[in-house]
């Protein structure tokens, strides 16, 4: 066939040119060496059976792959626009290392948003704006049975842990929500020794795998754990029940990363590979749950107790809070994880499919609390995507007392967005176990910049509350915020969404349909599928 004759007349010139390299001039290797190596790759092209487009196009077919390597860069570096770009755009990561780096982030020339698309979103200000506050709010997280609340900063680190991320980049967050006066969430792998080298705040987030408080067996170790949260670093305690990017899924750490440091830290054994459920061990009702958070809160000896969620249903989270009046008890806090948070790799169905956006899951939960009185006693903290100023005021206006940030947090620590997190080859030391790739990432220098993006966006924040005429989160309504639903439509969140009164699911009066059938089927009892 064709192709053979060209790898054999492409061998044959290559032979030719060599013998000259041997007889003639060194000199000649220069051009026989490379068609050397071509007329052998070629050879195994035509011969190999796994790759049809290399057998039909040997030597030529490799730029395909090729292509397909460096294409993430070129989509981000020389096709995407500034706003388009996926997961965050160029300007979103733009303003982070802007800020993160102490430099001005003000854009000229006017948006290049389009804000007569619908889905465009704005702020409605004020004729009398405010002065922006010298200092900004921290939210008291604590309800009545907390004895040892926590003054949580309105922007933290999400969940993310060592073992996804480098040594480095833990010791990098941790020394700037030390240095910031924020809180740093240690992610389910546990609480590592780069946690705590310099004092940073830290909610002890716990999974489905127990790590740091497990017992042999993989069920959960409470003389362990309450050791543990007994710890000076230890602020608040976060079970995680389930994460944005794979609600509903557990996970596999390969025995071939479970390093000598990662196994201390996990409480496995070494080198050995660990399974973490999609579900809990220690409770498998509402009431359980319930009940479970109380017994964490006694055994940390009083500290803000809390969980996190990616929401599923709104019969679900009904049914907690129907367990929390029967049982006269409540978390301190509910993290609410939207579907667009990303930090956990998953399978493409997962992240594109499963699990209810923040904005929507922001609504179900705080409504769900007022409407069943509970709203006063549990704060709500936001995760998805939150990076900027903006995103601050509208998960707080959605619902949310405080937000947590993890991507965010990553491009201030240095990440390019090269989405090379669960291979191992992150090209900045940031989401690596590589020694040699993580020794590039500067520990003092990111730890400043963690520190100068988290007061950078907060001051914005406030500055974008000043300008509605507020200085007090607590003071921001769904009518401030509008969406362009068509060309000649907006529509405020007031009206976009329903808002329960307080204790108006008790009261029972004149709820709303989906509100009135999820309240009815909800059973303290049991998830009901």
């Amino acid at each position: 066939m064709l192709r053979t004759a060209l790898v054999a007349a492409l061998a044959a010139v290559a032979l030719a040119v060599g013998a000259l390299a041997l007889t003639v001039s060194a000199w000649w290797w220069w051009a026989a060496a490379p068609l050397l190596v071509a007329a052998a790759v070629g050879t195994y092209d035509v011969t190999q059976r796994r790759h049809s487009v290399l057998r039909n196009y040997p030597v030529v077919g490799h730029l395909r792959h090729l292509m397909e390597t460096i294409r993430p860069e070129v989509q981000q570096y020389f096709v995407e626009r500034d706003y388009d770009g996926r997961p965050f755009d160029k300007d979103t990561r733009s303003t982070v290392y802007e800020r993160a780096k102490g430099v001005a982030d003000e854009d000229p020339f006017g948006t290049e948003l389009s804000v007569y698309e619908p889905g465009y979103e704005f702020f409605t200000h004020s004729v009398v704006p405010k002065p922006v506050p010298e200092a900004p709010p921290t939210v008291r997280v604590g309800g009545p049975d907390c004895t040892k609340p926590y003054g949580m900063a309105l922007l933290n680190v999400s969940a993310m842990s060592f073992g996804s991320l480098s040594a480095q980049a833990v010791r990098a967050l941790n020394k700037g929500a030390a240095a910031g006066g924020f809180a740093h969430d240690t992610g389910e792998g546990g609480i590592s020794e780069h946690h705590l080298r310099y004092g940073g705040d830290l909610v002890w987030e716990i999974g489905t795998g127990y790590f740091g408080c497990r017992t042999d067996d993989g069920g959960f170790d409470a003389a362990e754990f309450a050791r543990k949260a007994a710890g000076d670093s230890v602020r608040c305690v976060s079970l995680k029940l389930s994460q944005g990017a794979k609600p509903g899924m557990g996970g596999v750490l390969p025995g071939a990363k479970v390093n000598a440091e990662i196994a201390r830290v996990r409480g496995v054994p070494e080198g050995e590979t660990v399974i973490s459920p999609g579900y809990h061990r220690v409770f498998s009702t509402p009431r359980e749950l319930v009940r479970f958070l109380a017994e964490l809160r006694r055994l940390a000896g009083g500290k803000p107790t809390g969980f996190k969620l990616c929401v599923g249903s709104r019969r679900d989270v009904l049914a907690i809070c129907r367990a929390m009046l029967a049982e006269d008890s409540t978390p301190d806090f509910i993290v609410v994880d939207g579907a667009e948070g990303g930090t956990g790799a998953a399978p493409m169905e997962f992240v594109d499919h499963v699990g209810t956006p923040l904005t929507e899951g922001l609504a179900i939960v705080h409504n769900a609390l007022v409407g069943t009185g509970l709203r006063d006693r549990i704060r709500i903290g936001a995760g998805g995507k939150v990076a900027t100023g903006a995103d601050i005021v509208r998960r707080l206006i959605q619902g949310a007392d405080y937000t947590n940030a993890a991507r965010a947090m990553m491009f201030a620590v240095g990440c390019i967005q090269s989405q090379r997190c669960h291979t191992n080859t992150c090209p900045v030391g940031v989401a690596t176990q590589d020694p040699g790739r993580a020794r590039a990432l500067d520990v003092p220098d990111k730890a400043l910049r963690v520190r100068r993006f988290q007061q950078a966006t907060v001051r914005s924040a406030m500055q974008i509350m000043a300008s509605m005429g507020v200085t007090d989160p607590a003071l921001l309504r769904p009518h401030m915020l509008r969406r362009r639903t068509a060309y000649d439509t907006v529509v405020s969140y007031a009206d976009l969404f329903t808002w329960l009164e307080p204790r108006q699911l008790l009261d029972g009066g004149g709820l709303p349909g989906e509100w009135a059938r999820a309240w009815d089927e909800s059973d303290p009892d049991a998830f009901v599928v």
